[in-house]
């Protein structure tokens, strides 16, 4: 007899960047400390089937999964606190949504029929749902709903949510903000309220409601929102501003919300526990010594463009007992003459140069890196910035005369960074990117070798250029090392500069599979190595 599955249904309320993600994912991780397992689906409404062609801007960091799906950022805050990899089915879009249902119908799926809205979408909806649950073994399906309750895009995903409430234990959650009258000092309930009452108009009642806002929850807000929205005082969840994300867990453990929604979907523990969590937000809480480390990018007016950076930098400070304060530097600030990176990069003990696309801001990342170099400051590169390491090397070191990249100048007369050979013919833009988990060689004797301790790794890449192959001689001539490359390739995957505190790029983007409990060692080395700096 198969497994029965329940489900949690996320929705937020009022307004985006409430963080329903971390609340599902916090409440994943509840779980998983009373040993359920706990499988995540994000829905988003908009008519990309992926996020891979969206402006950081707009939507802040493209996460790749192993499988290669790009993703939104909800998916790599899900990894980071259940610990386990994510796949394509874990993703669901609108887009996504209807080319399958369009391609179904064209097939000769619903012979017959007209095909609607409802019942066929909501249908294939409810059935995604449950086939994630079976496909994964799990007790728990949370599913986090996109958007706002009342936007058009996210209207018939939640109809499908009602739907399933009719045929499978479910719980619903809403996410939503209590603002605070600062000439009064009152918080203001009523927009809760009414935000509740448009979705019950949907037929969906939440079982719970977790209220965002700057401070602690006041018990007389607490009341009215239990009285007039229907739920009991135990289930309206505090979720005031915390210090790390990390702590969210434990702060709704200590409410009750764990044991609310195992009770709500008749669920038992299975007598795990959260101590090695607690033990590493501890960590986080207080650490030893404190770092700089510039972030030195393209994107910087939207933090979320980097946040996986940011969390791998916090998963080795726990780690090390290191806190990392971070330094932003706008590089097309440095490209335009408004900043100097000398200046810029004075007082960091560390140096970041993130992925990123296009030809702005690059020259202003190579002089970031130039400075990193020339003044032995810790560096790690990311995908952009390890080709544009070799570039800046190619053009002070090896003296190749305005070497750069064909991404950011085709006709360079010596274009030490090349798109890769299978990207020449490629003329869509998604989904088309050398993507998602490959194997990297690491060779023996070098600094990536005793980072890693093993001389094979698996890493996740986004990228359509390479290291220029004609160039590697002249490059490990004048004192590179490409200490990791594809297997069965000429691809080049990690860089380091030997001789120097700690100098190195990758292919790659280690950020997007570094977690709390299994921080990654590029990133523990890097901190190491900013944290001797300090000294």
């Amino acid at each position: 007899m198969p497994k029965e599955v329940r489900f949690i249904v996320v929705v937020g309320s009022l307004m985006s960047g409430l963080g329903k993600g971390i609340t599902s994912a916090s409440i994943g991780r509840i779980l998983q400390g009373q040993g359920i397992k706990a499988v995540p689906i994000k829905f988003d409404g908009y008519l990309n089937v992926d996020c891979g062609t969206m402006n950081p801007f707009r939507h802040g960091e493209v996460f790749v999964l192993d499988d290669g799906t790009e993703c939104d950022m909800d998916l790599g805050t899900y990894e980071r606190f259940l610990n386990f990899d994510l796949k394509s089915e874990n993703s669901m879009t609108g887009g996504k949504l209807f080319r399958y249902v369009i391609d179904k119908e064209r097939k000769g799926g619903y012979l017959g029929y007209d095909v609607q809205i409802v019942p066929h979408l909501t249908n294939e909806i409810k059935r995604w749902v449950k086939k994630v649950g079976e496909d994964r073994d799990a007790d728990v399906v949370l599913i986090e709903v996109g958007g706002t309750v009342g936007d058009l895009e996210n209207g018939y995903f939640l109809e499908a949510m009602r739907q399933l409430a009719l045929e499978e234990k479910v719980a619903f959650v809403q996410v939503t903000y209590v603002p605070t009258m600062d000439a009064v000092g009152e918080q203001k309930t009523k927009p809760t309220q009414h935000a509740t009452r448009l979705l019950a108009s949907l037929g969906i009642q939440p079982d719970v409601i977790v209220c965002r806002e700057g401070e602690k929850l006041k018990q007389e807000a607490k009341k009215k929102i239990s009285l007039f929205c229907n739920v009991p005082e135990e289930a309206i969840i505090d979720n005031p501003d915390v210090a790390t994300i990390y702590e969210v867990p434990e702060l709704f453990e200590k409410q009750g919300l764990g044991k609310l929604l195992m009770d709500k979907l008749d669920l038992k523990s299975r007598g795990r526990d959260m101590v090695e969590w607690t033990k590493l937000v501890e960590k986080i809480g207080k650490p030893r010594t404190e770092i700089t480390i510039g972030i030195t990018g393209k994107y910087t007016a939207l933090k979320d463009s980097y946040v996986s950076i940011k969390e791998a930098l916090v998963h080795a400070g726990a780690k090390l007992g290191c806190r990392a304060s971070l330094k932003w530097i706008e590089t097309t600030d440095i490209e335009e003459g408004k900043l100097k990176a000398d200046d810029a990069l004075k007082d960091c003990q560390g140096i970041i140069v993130p992925g990123g696309f296009g030809a702005r801001g690059t020259e202003g990342k190579i002089e970031c890196i130039r400075h990193a170099r020339y003044h032995g400051v810790p560096y790690l590169g990311l995908c952009l910035g390890m080709q544009l390491a070799v570039v800046e090397y190619a053009r002070n070191v090896c003296s190749l005369k305005n070497a750069n990249s064909t991404e950011m100048d085709e006709k360079t007369e010596n274009p030490v960074i090349d798109i890769l050979p299978e990207q020449k013919t490629v003329t869509e833009k998604g989904a088309t990117m050398r993507l998602g988990g490959q194997d990297v060689e690491i060779k023996e004797g070098t600094n990536a070798h005793k980072i890693y301790g093993a001389l094979t790794a698996r890493e996740r890449f986004r990228h359509r250029y390479e290291v220029n192959p004609d160039y590697i001689e002249r490059f490990e001539a004048g004192g590179l090392i490409f200490s990791g490359k594809a297997p069965k390739s000429n691809i080049m995957q990690v860089m380091e500069l030997p001789g120097h505190a700690f100098f190195m790029g990758t292919q790659f983007h280690p950020e997007l599979s570094s977690r709390l409990e299994r921080p990654h060692p590029l990133f523990v080395a890097f901190v190491e190595a900013a944290m001797k700096m300090k000294k």
